[in-house]
């Protein structure tokens, strides 16, 4: 699950983690208001969405010479004209696509001077099986571009959950960012104040860029994305109310209220498939034959006939799928569950692209024969390499 900026910013500052003053805002109103409650005389407007490179993204409705989704602003009518721009449109970034994403809502912070600017992330370090702070001295610029074109500017510091944030984890954090006296000591103490933040909200990934020296000698958070683990959520009560369901996928969001793995892709194959290993085989496969996916689906080991159907009305709402494949190993999933689901679904929904099903195991005889005798026109496949020959060549004729 992610968060806004904004959210991340207060989440943050709980743990003791320095950063700037700023208000969220809903309206141009509400920017205004947020700004006359700032020192000033710089502020900051940002448009909040789930998804970086804002500041060189370009918006949708206002052509290619409008500036970003994160502009200095020198006066409150800057910023009433900033969020005027911002507020209803979509903000194009390298991470959103080229739909973009609608800006609902704006963050207005205290302008700063900076001196200096640094990158620092959190996340799992799933080689060491540690927590892993990553840093380096190029904050401010797209770090996949330094990681590899320049890989000696990034150091990873592994720490174990089991001993915690150590001094010595302080000292190899300001020592990678070149800092030294009080600001090794504020760079010490950011980053155990953000270890802390990591463990304490279950996260995935806290990435800091910038982290900045202003010119009065303060380190300070200037941007911050967090996201958690979802399967942690049921300790977090209080962080669920942060998500902000308008920014995620609605098919996506669909499948998560009957827990079902789904992530929507680009190609025009669906699959229903039950594991994580043997839907990224079935993908593969698909692709090996010439198409592509439309989507990943795990309906999980022990899906009901409402979970089937469920799935199956996720994946016929993409306009995109041209056929779909449905590959399942019975193991605590019975075959004529999924069998019964499948067929209850495509009458519902009045199927209209092809369907291929490969069962095997549970019960298969039994799901074999629901699907032969269900007067639907499902072809039946003996294996994974046939369902997916046989779909793409279903595909192809209907086209």
């Amino acid at each position: 699950m992610n968060i806004h900026e904004y959210q991340a910013k207060e989440l943050l500052a709980k743990f003791g983690v320095p950063v700037p003053a700023g208000f969220a805002a809903l309206s141009v109103e509400e920017a205004v208001e947020a700004a006359k409650k700032l020192p000033g005389p710089l502020y900051v407007v940002k448009a909040q969405i789930h998804a970086g490179g804002r500041g060189k993204g370009k918006f949708k409705e206002l052509g290619p010479d409008a500036k970003g989704g994160v502009r200095l602003a020198k006066t409150l009518d800057d910023v009433r004209a900033a969020a005027a721009e911002m507020l209803g449109n979509t903000l194009v970034t390298i991470q959103t696509g080229e739909h973009g994403k609608q800006v609902n809502r704006l963050y207005v912070t205290d302008g700063v001077d900076i001196a200096k600017e640094f990158y620092l992330a959190l996340l799992v370090n799933r080689a060491s099986g540690q927590i892993g702070m990553v840093v380096s001295t190029e904050g401010g610029m797209d770090i996949e571009t330094v990681a590899h074109d320049t890989p000696e500017k990034i150091t990873t510091i592994d720490i174990d959950p089991a001993t915690g944030f150590m001094p010595h984890h302080g000292r190899a954090v300001a020592a990678a960012l070149g800092l030294e006296g009080d600001l090794a000591k504020q760079a010490s103490s950011t980053a155990s104040k953000l270890y802390d933040a990591f463990l304490g909200t279950d996260a995935e990934q806290i990435e800091i860029n910038p982290l900045a020296v202003t010119d009065d000698g303060k380190l300070m958070v200037l941007d911050a994305k967090v996201g958690f683990d979802g399967n942690a959520m049921f300790r977090h009560k209080d962080l669920m109310e942060l998500r902000d369901e308008t920014e995620e996928d609605p098919a996506e969001l669909e499948a998560s209220k009957y827990d079902l793995a789904y992530i929507k892709l680009d190609g025009d194959i669906g699959c229903m498939v039950n594991g994580a290993g043997l839907a990224m085989a079935t993908m593969d496969i698909i692709k090996l034959n010439g198409m592509f996916p439309a989507n990943f689906l795990d309906v999980g080991g022990g899906a009901s006939k409402e979970k089937v159907t469920a799935a199956f009305k996720i994946i016929l709402a993409d306009p995109n799928v041209k056929g779909i494949l449905v590959n399942i190993f019975g193991g605590i999933m019975k075959c004529d569950i999924i069998a019964d689901g499948i067929v209850a679904a495509a009458k519902e929904v009045n199927l209209s692209v092809p369907l291929v099903v490969r069962l095997e195991g549970t019960n298969v005889q039994q799901g074999k024969d629901i699907l032969a005798n269900s007067g639907l026109p499902i072809v039946a496949a003996n294996d994974l390499g046939d369902a997916a020959q046989k779909i793409v060549a279903e595909v192809k004729k209907a086209a």
